[in-house]
C-alpha cells in the first residue's frame, strides 16, 4: 500500500528502470519498491517502478515516447549541508542542462536547478527548518496558465481536506516579463504534502503534460468519485483513470490497493481496465474473479 495520498508519477519511453536506478544511487534513504509489468497496452508490455527517495515515493512507467518530461514540474531536495548540495548536484550533472547554476541565491546560499539526463528537473537546496518532507513537488505555471499560480494552489486546497495554500513572495515592478504581484514562490500543502509552485511569464515552450502526473491513491469508490468530480475538467483526457484539471495538470484517481486489484488476474483486469475512464473498483474486482 501507498504512505502518501499523493505520489509523482513519472512517464518514461524505455527508462523507467534505469532512471530508478540512477535515482536511488545518488539520493539518501533511497530504494526501489517494487518493479512490475502490464502486458498487451496501447504501448505494449509496459514496465511500472515504484521507489523512494529521501523517505519521498515515487512511480514510473515507460510506455513509448508519448509524453515528454518538462520543468513544468520540478522536484525540490533540500539538503542541510553545502557538500549534500554539491554531492547531488554532481551526480545529477552528466548529461544534464543547467537551468540556474549552482551558487549563491537570496534565498539559499547553496542552490541550482538541473534537467537531469532523463529529463526530470530538480531544485537542489540548502536549507533551513522542517526536514520532515524533503522532496518538495514544484508546479511552474506558464504560457495559458501563467498567473494562475494562486487560483490554483487555492483550488487545490479546497479539493483536499485539512490542506493550506500561502503566498511567500511576490513579483514587484521591475521584475518583468513576470507582472507585478504575480506568484515568484508559494507553499501550499495537500493532505498534508507541501508542494510549491510559481508563476512565469518567460517563454519557456512548455507546460504541464502527462509526463510528470500526480497519482491519488483513494480508499474507496467514495474517494475516487470524490476526486474525479472535484478535479477533472477536459472529458478526452479522461482514460484509465487519468484526468487533466482546469490548469492542464494531470492526475490518477486510483484505487490505493491498485497493484493488488490488477495483480490477481492480469489477462483479465489488464483490458478492464484499460476498457475504463473513471477505475470502478467493483468491475476490476470482478474481472479479477473470472
Amino acid at each position: 500500500m501507498p504512505t502518501q495520498k499523493i505520489t509523482p508519477h513519472l512517464w518514461f519511453d524505455k527508462e523507467a528502470k534505469e532512471a530508478a536506478q540512477f535515482y536511488t544511487s545518488i539520493f539518501d534513504d533511497s530504494k526501489i519498491n517494487f518493479i512490475s509489468q502490464i502486458h498487451d497496452t496501447p504501448s505494449g508490455d509496459c514496465d511500472i517502478v515504484g521507489f523512494t527517495l529521501l523517505g519521498y515515493d515515487f512511480m514510473a512507467i515507460s510506455a513509448g515516447p508519448f509524453f515528454k518530461i518538462n520543468p513544468s514540474i520540478s522536484f525540490h531536495a533540500k539538503c542541510q549541508t553545502f557538500s549534500e548540495v554539491n554531492k547531488i548536484w554532481d551526480k545529477l550533472s552528466p548529461g544534464g542542462t543547467v537551468m540556474m547554476e549552482l551558487g549563491e541565491y537570496p534565498f539559499s546560499k547553496r542552490y541550482g536547478w538541473i534537467q537531469d539526463k532523463y529529463g526530470v528537473s530538480w531544485q537542489v537546496i540548502h536549507t533551513e527548518g522542517d526536514f520532515r518532507q524533503r522532496i518538495t513537488p514544484v508546479l511552474m505555471f506558464t504560457g495559458d496558465v501563467c498567473d494562475k499560480a494562486e487560483e490554483a494552489i487555492a483550488f487545490y486546497a479546497s479539493v483536499f481536506s485539512g490542506s493550506e495554500a500561502s503566498v511567500l513572495a511576490r513579483y514587484v515592478k521591475g521584475g518583468e516579463p513576470n507582472k507585478e504581484r504575480s506568484v515568484k514562490y508559494a507553499r501550499f500543502t495537500l493532505a498534508g504534502q507541501e508542494f510549491g509552485a510559481m508563476d512565469s511569464a518567460r517563454m519557456h515552450g512548455f507546460g504541464f503534460n502527462e509526463a510528470i502526473s500526480l497519482i491519488v491513491n483513494c480508499n474507496d469508490q467514495k474517494e475516487i468519485d470524490y476526486f474525479w468530480g472535484k478535479l477533472s475538467a477536459v472529458p478526452e483526457a479522461q482514460r484509465c483513470g487519468w484526468i487533466k484539471d482546469r490548469y492542464g495538470v494531470s492526475w490518477q484517481i486510483i484505487p490505493s490497493n491498485m497493484g493488488e486489484l490488477m495483480g490477481k488476474n492480469p489477462e483479465k483486469t489488464t483490458p478492464a481496465m484499460l476498457s475504463m475512464k473513471k477505475i470502478i473498483i467493483a468491475d476490476l474486482e470482478k474481472a479479477g474473479d473470472k
